[in-house]
């Protein structure tokens, strides 16, 4: 038998004006994106700004159904939408805010399962790294350099 040990490098702000200029910008476009969510059943709202190597910024908030399984994350909602309208598109940088109605969501909300899986295939898809910041409706920014921190071990096409 033989250990394999899995590092993840994580990148803590202090809050979104400790962040570069360019990242405050998508920040704030999530934030005002994830106050149009539709969530009238967690009453938790996401937020999701995407800049393309194209220069046009994505937003998604999630979108929530009565049958639960039917709605998509706000990460989803941006990551299909930037596929579907510049399919050739790279994205550099993926911004992410959370925030619940009815409790403070002070600490950084990462991306769900799903949703990193998603990540995952349009970072293997172009075969470069996606910044991914994340945050709750204030408080620390969290910054991974790639997917890979947040999802080791991913599974892509080669997997099949």
């Amino acid at each position: 038998m033989k250990e394999i040990n899995i590092n993840t490098h994580i990148s803590v702000f202090n809050g979104i004006d400790e962040l570069p200029y360019e990242v405050q910008s998508l920040m704030h476009q999530a934030i005002e994106v994830r106050k149009k969510a539709y969530a009238p059943y967690s009453h938790f709202r996401v937020g999701a700004a995407i800049l393309l190597d194209n220069g046009k910024v994505v937003l998604g908030s999630n979108q929530e159904n009565a049958a639960y399984p039917s709605g998509l994350c706000a990460e989803r909602v941006a990551i299909f939408q930037a596929g579907a309208i510049y399919p050739d598109a790279k994205i550099i940088q993926l911004a992410i805010t959370a925030a619940s109605d009815t409790n403070p969501t002070k600490s950084p909300i990462p991306p769900c399962g799903a949703c990193r899986q998603s990540i995952a295939e349009y970072e293997f898809k172009q075969d470069t790294p996606i910044e991914i910041y994340f945050m709750g409706e204030s408080g620390e920014v969290y910054k991974s350099n790639s997917i890979g921190n947040l999802l080791p071990l991913s599974f892509d096409k080669t997997s099949l």
